[in-house]
């Protein structure tokens, strides 16, 4: 059996080095539809779990995922995905407080959808990670000191 040789002037350069993608079903349809966006989901709280205080998330890179959770003295839901982890904690733990960067802080636990799936179960009723504790870890992680603002002048805290 003879390979059959094109002559050069039919080869492209480009076509000879960039070989071509294998496309999925979902890359067809996107490409028929348009750029598919990143949608967004709201993190779910396993039934039996009590949520009175409301739910908002922080959000870090999975490269500080493990080193948070097992440096966290309590632990509520834990969601991860290829990318980022994420703590519920109750809703407000913001207030007053700038989660560093790279974290993210997401009211409602409103996530960009990666499909996040629950990692850590607590072992109580609670699916709250208490805030302060996360956030000094955060800090440490980034390399960033901790800071409150001032209390009000004639405070009495």
């Amino acid at each position: 059996m003879a390979i059959r040789m094109l002559p050069r002037s039919f080869r492209t350069p480009e076509a000879a080095s960039v070989p071509v993608p294998r496309r999925s079903p979902e890359s067809v349809l996107d490409r028929t539809r348009g750029a598919r966006e990143l949608g967004a989901t709201r993190l779910t709280v396993p039934v039996g779990l009590h949520t009175g205080l409301g739910c908002d998330a922080v959000g870090v890179p999975a490269r500080f995922g493990f080193k948070i959770l097992s440096r966290l003295p309590a632990k509520g839901c834990v969601y991860a995905d290829s990318d980022w982890w994420w703590w519920l904690v109750p809703a407000g733990s913001d207030h007053d407080l700038t989660w560093p960067l790279p974290a993210c802080y997401a009211p409602g636990a409103e996530i960009p959808d990666r499909r996040p799936r629950l990692i850590h179960h607590p072992d109580g009723t609670s699916p709250y990670t208490p805030p302060i504790p996360l956030y000094l870890l955060v800090c440490q992680l980034t390399g960033t000191a901790p800071a409150w603002p001032a209390p009000p002048v004639g405070s009495t805290l």
